[in-house]
């Protein structure tokens, strides 16, 4: 994911996500030098990804597929292409926050090996206050 790629991960977070990251918070995190990554198809993109390494855990920021294209096995085959990065930089863990009420997302979560580790109080911005992240974490 470079500069050029944010207006089109932007558009695509706005049709996936409740709550989506702005095009602001994809900047920053490449301006952090966190791992940005597309998916792509025939050219086109079809999902993206954003990490961060901390010493020896990779934290999965955001991986998303566009909506139309869910349940086909991107995200899947998305998630084992960060799994094969993340072992170039010698990372031993993959952590990353999902919404507790987000059942899908945790089942794809689980079916890939993570196991939840913890809870966050109140992480996420909700319709009506806060909602719960669940910690997962899967060793590489």
């Amino acid at each position: 994911m470079t500069e050029a790629d944010l207006n089109a991960v932007a558009d695509a977070e706005q049709r996936i996500h409740r709550f989506p990251w702005t095009r602001g918070n994809f900047a920053d995190s490449l301006a952090a030098g966190h791992g940005g990554w597309l998916a792509l198809e025939e050219g086109r993109m079809v999902g993206y990804a954003v990490t961060m390494q901390v010493v020896d855990e990779i934290h999965l920021l955001n991986i998303s597929v566009l909506p139309e294209l869910q349940r086909g096995g991107r995200g899947s085959a998305l998630l084992l292409q960060l799994s094969g990065l993340t072992r170039n930089q010698a990372a031993t863990r993959i952590l990353l926050e999902v919404r507790d009420g987000n059942v899908a997302a945790r089942s794809f979560y689980q079916r890939h090996g993570f196991d939840e580790i913890g809870r966050r109080r109140d992480y996420y911005q909700g319709h009506e206050g806060r909602e719960d992240a669940i910690v997962m974490a899967r060793d590489i």
